[in-house]
């Protein structure tokens, strides 16, 4: 019976020391594992600096984005208010055509009133016998330009 206590507590010792080690950790670690760690650290720290590189890149193209979108707001605005004035020209320029088409007909009786009674017609040139060519006269050269007034 000392005998199975003994081996129980000599296995509890065991267990607890196991159980400790585990807990604490192992203090060595192997160079190629180190140098492992290491390469991961340093490749984990390049892509946080990229990732923050990007998110800022991000926010400056929402930023470039929303600058865009408000000048595409008011070139709209400008557009309809334009297209607007242009329809009200166009209206106005209807109506003046038709009130100029309906002064134009009140003012044609006028007019088709006073006919001429006589037609006039345009005599053609008599032909006639053209005189002797005379000797052609020499011009006198063209003086040049000097530039100066």
């Amino acid at each position: 019976m000392t005998r199975t206590v003994m081996v129980r507590n000599l296995a509890a010792v065991v267990a607890l020391t196991i159980v400790s080690v585990g807990l604490s950790g192992c203090d060595y670690w192997p160079p190629a594992l180190q140098t492992q760690i290491e390469q991961l650290r340093s490749e984990l720290q390049s892509v946080t600096m990229e990732k923050n590189q990007l998110q800022n890149q991000f926010a400056s193209f929402g930023k470039v984005k929303d600058d865009l979108q408000a000048q595409v707001d008011d070139l709209s605005r400008a557009n309809r208010d334009k297209s607007t004035l242009i329809n009200s020209l166009q209206d106005s320029l209807s109506a003046a055509q038709g009130r100029l088409a309906k002064t134009a007909k009140v003012a044609m009786p006028k007019a088709a009133a006073v006919k001429p009674s006589a037609k006039v017609q345009q005599k053609a040139p008599a032909k006639q016998k053209a005189p002797a060519k005379a000797p052609a006269k020499k011009k006198a050269p063209a003086k040049k330009a000097t530039g100066t007034h």
